[in-house]
């Protein structure tokens, strides 16, 4: 167990997104709509 936790771990590279996927969530965040009704949430998308 000892071996196993202290290795260092290799670090992950961070991934720049295309300005395209990030417009896209974006739009879609927009058109999100979450309504709640008796403790119940519905989402739906507007578009």
């Amino acid at each position: 167990m000892k071996d196993i936790y202290s290795n260092k771990k290799k670090r992950t590279k961070l991934v720049e997104a295309k300005p395209e996927t990030i417009q896209f969530l974006m739009n879609y965040s927009k058109s999100l709509k979450i309504t709640e009704v008796d403790g119940h949430k519905f989402e739906s998308n507007l578009n």
